[in-house]
């Protein structure tokens, strides 16, 4: 089967680019591994329409719409490889199926590198968080840890005041001149120059033998697209050291013509509202592109079914 589109990622930003298409009436492929990069997370925040809700019965909800599209195709699996060209893409799945596709978007979120510190991984989307509108509100307005990775933490640090008191560990890679940590004193931010030795739940540990503990830690992780796949259909990709993302064009088409991507993947900024909200604008944008490529072709758009 030939299908309009082939979506590889069926979280968030997937999903919101199918709905476009589906509405569109066109055909759709979804293809998910069942890997969320929210998956350590209990309930999902800061969503219009589902603040607060269950992760797992918001994701459920958002699928089941989409079923009531006669025109989706599911696929519970990993896509492996992805090759080809325009009009012509073919998605091979872990069941050694090859999908083809007039086009093809790369859903495929990120992964996160977080510190190298014992514990920290344990608790990451428990007490360990990089978002504070996703997850800040809920501490109450507890003491809360940032731990530092680089220059970059001080807008992480800035920023979770107005969440509640911050205490930042330089951890050897913050370097604080006089200028700026004066103003981090002066804002009431709590600096810590001791080694972070390990975290556990609610608690920094440091290598001077001290425990503190905090209503939530936070920290920057280095982020790149999931796999190997973007590389693979010859995407380029940025060269931030530690953001790196799918390069796209303002509606979303990659450096391979025909190949499209949304979401963290070809953000830098990330969450659920901001994935949704890429995925629609992805999607509505193929499906231009899908209509343009008919009146070029010298055939009328397609019928609705």
């Amino acid at each position: 089967m030939h299908h309009d589109v082939i979506i590889i990622g069926g979280s968030y930003s997937g999903m919101s680019a199918a709905l476009q298409l589906l509405r569109a009436r066109r055909d759709v492929l979804i293809i998910d591994a069942g890997r969320p990069r929210n998956l350590s997370a209990s309930h999902a925040h800061a969503v219009l329409g589902g603040d607060g809700m269950d992760r797992e019965a918001l994701h459920a909800a958002t699928r089941e719409q989409l079923f009531r599209y006669p025109t989706l195709r599911w696929h519970e699996g990993e896509a492996t490889e992805v090759r080809g060209a325009q009009d012509d893409f073919q998605v091979t799945t872990d069941d050694g199926v090859a999908h083809r596709g007039r086009r093809v978007l790369l859903a495929i979120g990120v992964s996160d590198t977080l510190p190298a510190i014992p514990g920290m991984a344990e608790e990451w989307g428990r007490t360990v968080f990089h978002c504070p509108y996703c997850h800040g509100y809920e501490l109450d307005q507890g003491p809360l840890a940032v731990v530092a990775i680089g220059a970059r933490s001080l807008d992480q640090v800035h920023l979770l005041t107005d969440w509640g008191p911050v205490t930042v560990f330089c951890n050897r890679v913050l370097s604080l001149g006089q200028a700026v940590r004066a103003d981090l004193v002066k804002a009431g931010i709590t600096i810590e120059e001791s080694c972070v030795s390990h975290v556990t739940p609610g608690c920094v540990h440091l290598q001077d033998g001290r425990s503190l503990p905090f209503a939530g830690i936070f920290t920057t992780t280095a982020t790149a697209p999931c796999g190997n796949l973007a590389r693979m259909l010859g995407c380029q990709l940025s060269e931030l050291p530690t953001e790196q993302f799918i390069v796209t064009t303002d509606r979303r088409e990659t450096t391979v013509p025909g190949a499209y991507a949304c979401g963290d993947a070809a953000l830098r900024h990330h969450s659920i509202s901001l994935a949704m909200a890429d995925g629609a604008w992805a999607g509505s944008q193929i499906h231009h592109d899908l209509v343009s490529a008919g009146w070029r072709s010298g055939h009328s758009p397609k019928r609705p079914l």
